[in-house]
């Protein structure tokens, strides 16, 4: 009796791709929700914290820094984007300057 396991290479290459997900806090509970996808490695957490900003302050205070925790254990990143935070696991990383768009002089183009 030989048996053998068959291995779907489809559903290896599947799971290497990145993913970004949009998770909303609406209480200190949901961020177990972004902590347990970034422990996976292959996710990129866009975290709207509108909701929770406007019910309890402290409490999003709370779930900011549980987050800021287990990026940092991952050595990750993390940064806040008005009312928006993007955690990313450790292949990532966030630059925390702005990008900003080089303006002609304005005599550059006149031609005359």
């Amino acid at each position: 009796d030989n048996e053998y396991l068959e291995i779907d290479l489809e559903q290896e290459k599947k799971q290497n791709k990145v993913l970004v997900r949009l998770f909303i806090l609406k209480d200190y509970e949901d961020s177990n929700l972004v902590l347990n996808a970034l422990r996976e490695g292959y996710t990129i957490a866009v975290v709207d914290i509108k909701l929770l900003k406007k019910r309890d302050p402290i409490e999003l205070k709370r779930a900011i820094s549980k987050i800021k925790k287990t990026v940092e254990a991952l050595e990750g990143s993390i940064a806040g984007f008005g009312d928006v935070v993007i955690a990313t696991p450790s292949f990532a990383s966030i630059p925390r300057e702005v990008q900003r768009s080089k303006e002609p002089k304005k005599d550059e183009y006149d031609m005359y």
